[in-house]
């Protein structure tokens, strides 16, 4: 197989399964597998326990050229970002580990996670914003407080929110792979009191622009 790919809701991975002409592969309680000869899709549901599991599947049973994180994220910054904008992460950070000792073994726990991943698009030829080199933070938790989120763009000058990049990223630079990681997020809240009604909304749009990008990505070699 060439390239991995871990999406989270049946909205999102719907879009794939239709673009790729993908099959079911397995199903199992929580996570359903589809393939073709070049890609396998898990869809894994939400938070980083489910990520981090079908992400260290993926990579355990099969080789892979390139992993792919595609779903949605809240934006933390207020009007600067749109719904629908997509953005290609090249740091994500942990932000709900409190590990109060300085041992330079936790590294793993509390350092950002760096990506070095590129697409080269250009911007006009797009009808959504799409930014590359901005922060993505991670956690077990829904934001749809705008306190919350105010506080998260200052202490991290973080840009997007969401449940499951940094157990991906993680795992990722356990199996040697993070260089050819690719983390799509698209906006579909305001990470604020609308959340949960933006949110849902906003699934299926907020994945269309991601397939933009996601379709150039699978292209790269």
């Amino acid at each position: 197989m060439k390239t991995w790919i871990l999406t989270a809701y049946d909205e999102e991975a719907k879009h794939i399964i239709n673009l790729l002409d993908l099959k079911l592969l397995k199903e199992m309680p929580n996570v359903l597998f589809y393939w073709n000869d070049d890609v396998v899709l898990a869809q894994a549901w939400i938070g980083k326990i489910q990520a981090t599991i079908w992400t260290t599947t993926l990579l355990s049973e099969f080789w892979a050229k390139k992993l792919i994180n595609i779903w949605i994220a809240g934006n933390l910054r207020g009007q600067e970002i749109k719904i629908w904008d997509v953005f290609l992460v090249n740091k994500v950070i942990q932000h709900d580990v409190y590990m109060p000792f300085n041992w330079s073994h936790l590294y793993y726990l509390k350092d950002a996670i760096n990506l070095s991943t590129h697409c080269d698009i250009p911007t006009g030829s797009l009808n959504f914003w799409y930014y590359e080199n901005w922060v993505c933070v991670t956690w077990d938790q829904f934001i749809d407080d705008k306190d919350k989120s105010l506080q998260l763009q200052k202490k991290y000058w973080a840009d997007i929110a969401e449940m499951e990049a940094f157990a991906v990223a993680a795992v990722a630079r356990e199996f040697w792979i993070l260089e050819n990681t690719y983390i799509i997020k698209s906006v579909s809240d305001g990470a604020d009191s609308d959340a949960l009604d933006a949110h849902e909304d906003n699934l299926d749009f907020a994945m269309n622009n991601s397939l933009t990008i996601f379709k150039k990505v699978l292209e790269m070699d």
